[in-house]
C-alpha cells in the first residue's frame, strides 16, 4: 500500500507543478540562434552582432554603444539572452556591419560628430585599459592574430584603440578588414536552418550554398578626410586601404576630432566543415601539462590508498580478527586493557557541537557536488558547447535548483541520525535551502552594487534579481522540503554502540589538532591546482576552456583523495582518544578551499598583474570567495560522509558493551 501524502506535501507538489508549467513559455526566450547549421545563398545579407566591451585589466564589461560608434539604421536592438549570458555580463546587440555572402566589398559606415571632451576621454580610457570589441557572425566570435616574439598569438575580439610606445597620443580602431571563411555546401535533401529570431526551420528548396566556418579581422586605424567622407551615405563603396604603419596616417583620439568608420569584407573558400568550425577556438594547448596533473594526482591517490590499506588490513582488521578469536574471559580482560580508538567507544557517536549547521553544510555540499558532476559529464559529452553562450552557467543553476531534493534528504536524514528523532527536521530543510544560496546572494548583492556604481553591463538588472529569487523560493525551497520529508521516512541509521552519559576527557596534545586538519588540505589541493590555473585563465583572461574530459578525471581523483585524507585523519584522531571527529572529518578535506583561495590571491598578484584598481580586485576576490566556499562545502561533505561510514563500520565490528 502506498502511504497517503500529507496535505502540506500535496500543496508543495501542486505549487511546484504550477510554477514549472508557468515557466514553460519563458524557456523559448532563452533560445540561442546559431547552434544549428545554416546555409546561406550567394549574395544573401547577414548582419554581425556585438557583445559587451571587455578588458582583462578591469573585468568591468560595458555596452558597445557606450562609445561613439556608428549605430545601425534600424536602431539598436538587443538579442534574446539566456540566464547564463546575463549573469556573465553579456549584452548582445545588433550592429551596422552588414555582409553579403561571398561578395567582397569595401563600405563606408558613418562619420561622427566632433568628439566632445567627455567622449574623447572615455575613448582614451577604454583604449588604455585594453578594452576589446567582441563581434559575432553566425554565432562565431571574431578572431584576430598577432605576432609576438616570433609566435602567432590568437585572440578573440579586437582592441578599441592603442597607445604606441613613445607616443603621448591614443589612436582608435576605425577600419576593419574582415576575412570570412566559407565552405561550399551541396545539400542532399532538406536543410535545417535558423532565422535571426532563433526559430528552427526546414527548407526543401535550398540545395546548395555557403556555410560560414571562420570569422577573422585585421583592425586598422586610418586617418580620412571627414568633410569628404561625410558626403557619402551609409554602405556606399569606398576604396580598399592597407593598414598604415605611420602614425601620421592613423586616426588620433582628440577633442573636436571627427572619426570616420569603414570596413571591408573578403570571402575565402575553406575546406573546414561546419561541425569543425569551432576547433580553431578550442585548440587545447598544454595537453602534456594536463596529463602531468593527472599523473601527479594519481600518485597522491596511490600514496593515500597505501595508508588506508595499512589501516584497514594490517591494523583494524588484525585487531578485530584477534578480538573475535578470543573466548569471553579473554575478551573481558582485554576490555579492561583497551587502548587507542577502542577507548572512545562510549563517546564516538556523541552529538557534535552545532550539529544542525553540520547537517546543513553536508547537505549543501552534496548538492554542489551533484551539480558539478552532472555538469562536467554533460560538458564532456559535448552537450554544453561554448557555441551556446551562457548555457554552461544556466545548466549549473538549473541543476542546483532541482538537486535541492537530494540536499533536503541528506540533511534531514543526517539530522535524524544524530538526534535519533525527526524533531526539528523542517528547520534543517529550510536552512539547507537558504544557507549557501543566501551567502552567495549577499556577496553578489555587494558586488552588484559596485557594478551598478560603475554603470557596467556586468551589473544584474533588478528584474533578474527577482527572477533568481522566484526560482530560489519557488523551485529550490519546495524541492528541499520534499527531500526533507523523504528523509524523515527513510530507514533510520542506528549507532552500533551506546553513548555514555558522561563525556570522556580528551588527553592534552602538544600541538592543536586543527593544525593537522588544515595541513591535510594540501593533498587534495595538489590534485587540482594545475587544472585550477586553466580554469582561472578561462574565467579572467577570456580564454575558452573545453578540456572537460581532463576535468572529469581530476574531479574523480579529487573525490578519492578527499575521502582518503578525511578517513586517515579521522582514524588518527580516534587513536589518540579524540572522539570529537565530526567537524574535523569535514574540514580535513574541506580545508582545501583555504589553499584554493590563497592560490586565487597568488594568481591575482602574479598572473593578473594587468588587473588595475581596487574595484577590479574587489570583484575578483568576491567571486573567488564564492568559488572557495562552494569547494569547501563540496569536498567537506565528501570527506565527512566517507569518514562517517568508516567510523560506523569500525565500531559495528567491535563487541564492547
Amino acid at each position: 500500500m502506498v502511504p497517503k501524502m500529507p496535505s502540506s506535501a500535496r500543496w508543495i507538489s501542486a505549487s511546484l507543478l504550477v510554477i514549472l508549467l508557468s515557466l514553460h513559455p519563458i524557456a523559448d526566450a532563452f533560445y540561442l540562434p546559431g547552434t544549428f547549421m545554416h546555409t546561406y545563398e550567394a549574395g544573401e545579407e547577414i548582419a554581425a552582432k556585438v557583445n559587451s566591451l571587455t578588458s582583462i585589466e578591469t573585468e568591468l564589461p560595458f555596452s558597445y554603444y557606450s562609445l561613439p560608434y556608428c549605430k545601425p539604421p534600424e536602431g539598436v536592438k538587443k538579442s534574446a539572452e539566456n540566464l547564463g549570458e546575463v549573469l556573465m555580463g553579456d549584452q548582445i546587440d545588433n550592429s551596422p556591419y552588414h555582409f553579403h555572402v561571398n561578395v567582397n566589398e569595401s563600405l563606408y559606415l558613418c562619420t561622427t560628430d566632433p568628439l566632445t571632451k567627455e567622449q574623447a576621454e572615455l575613448l582614451k580610457n577604454r583604449a588604455r585599459n585594453l578594452y576589446q570589441v567582441n563581434m559575432i557572425l553566425d554565432n562565431l566570435p571574431v578572431m584576430r592574430f598577432t605576432e609576438q616574439n616570433g609566435m602567432t598569438i590568437q585572440w578573440t575580439g579586437y582592441p578599441v584603440g592603442y597607445n604606441p610606445m613613445g607616443s603621448s597620443e591614443d589612436y582608435i580602431i576605425n577600419h576593419l578588414k574582415f576575412r570570412v571563411l566559407v565552405h561550399p555546401y551541396q545539400a542532399q535533401g532538406d536543410v535545417v536552418v535558423t532565422s535571426e529570431d532563433g526559430v528552427a526551420m526546414v527548407e526543401s528548396d535550398r540545395k546548395s550554398g555557403f556555410q560560414i566556418v571562420g570569422f577573422e579581422v585585421v583592425p586598422c586605424s586610418v586617418k580620412r578626410d571627414p568633410a569628404a567622407m561625410a558626403k557619402l551615405k551609409m554602405y556606399e563603396k569606398v576604396d580598399s586601404v592597407n593598414c598604415p604603419l605611420e602614425l601620421e596616417k592613423s586616426q588620433v583620439i582628440r577633442e573636436k576630432e571627427q572619426i570616420t568608420f569603414t570596413y571591408e569584407v573578403e570571402y575565402v573558400k575553406s575546406n573546414i566543415k561546419w561541425p569543425s568550425r569551432w576547433d580553431a577556438y578550442l585548440k587545447m594547448d598544454g595537453a602534456k601539462v594536463h596529463w602531468f596533473s593527472i599523473m601527479n594526482s594519481m600518485m597522491v591517490v596511490f600514496f593515500l590508498a597505501g595508508i588506508v590499506f595499512v589501516i584497514f588490513l594490517r591494523t583494524v582488521r588484525r585487531d578485530l580478527t584477534r578480538y573475535e578469536e578470543m573466548d569471553k574471559e579473554a575478551q573481558a580482560q582485554m576490555n579492561e586493557e583497551l587502548s587507542g580508538w577502542k577507548l572512545v567507544v562510549g563517546d564516538v557517536f556523541r552529538e557534535p557541537c552545532c550539529s544542525k549547521l553540520l547537517c546543513v553544510m553536508v547537505a549543501d555540499g552534496i548538492q554542489i557536488t551533484g551539480m558539478a558532476v552532472v555538469t562536467i559529464v554533460f560538458a564532456a559529452l559535448g552537450f554544453l558547447s561554448p557555441a551556446s553562450r551562457g548555457m554552461l552557467l544556466t545548466g549549473m543553476i538549473i541543476l542546483y535548483l532541482f538537486l535541492g531534493i537530494i540536499a533536503g534528504y541528506v540533511g534531514v536524514r543526517l539530522w535524524r541520525t544524530i538526534k535519533q528523532s525527526t524533531e526539528g527536521w523542517k528547520s534543517v530543510a529550510w536552512l539547507t535551502s537558504c544557507f549557501f544560496p543566501g551567502i552567495v546572494f549577499i556577496i553578489l548583492t555587494v558586488l552588484n552594487s559596485i557594478l551598478w556604481g560603475k554603470k557596467s553591463t556586468g551589473a544584474l538588472p533588478i528584474s533578474l534579481f527577482f527572477t533568481l529569487l522566484a526560482l530560489w523560493f519557488c523551485i529550490s525551497v519546495p524541492l528541499t522540503l520534499i527531500g526533507g520529508l523523504l528523509g524523515t521516512r527513510a530507514a533510520s541509521i542506528e549507532f552500533p554502540v551506546r553513548t555514555n552519559q558522561i563525556p570522556r576527557e580528551i588527553p592534552e596534545r602538544k600541538f592543536p589538532s586543527w593544525l593537522l586538519v588544515l595541513g591535510a588540505g594540501t593533498l587534495p589541493f595538489g590534485t587540482l591546482f594545475i587544472e585550477l590555473f586553466f580554469i582561472l585563465s578561462s574565467i579572467w583572461l577570456g580564454r575558452f576552456y573545453y578540456v572537460f574530459g581532463f576535468l572529469f578525471i581530476v574531479l574523480f581523483l579529487l573525490v578519492i583523495v578527499c575521502g582518503e585524507v578525511s578517513l586517515v585523519l579521522t582514524y588518527m584522531h580516534l587513536c589518540v582518544e579524540d572522539w570529537k571527529w565530526w567537524w574535523k572529518a569535514f574540514f580535513a578535506s574541506g580545508s582545501v578551499a583555504f589553499f584554493v583561495f590563497l592560490y586565487s590571491i597568488n594568481y591575482l598578484v602574479f598572473d593578473l598583474r594587468s588587473l588595475s584598481g581596487p574595484v577590479s580586485a574587489t570583484l575578483y576576490l568576491g567571486y573567488s570567495l564564492i568559488m572557495a566556499f562552494a569547494i569547501m562545502l563540496s569536498t567537506g561533505a565528501i570527506g565527512f560522509l566517507l569518514s562517517f561510514y568508516f567510523v560506523h563500520y569500525l565500531f559495528s565490528s567491535v563487541k564492547i558493551d
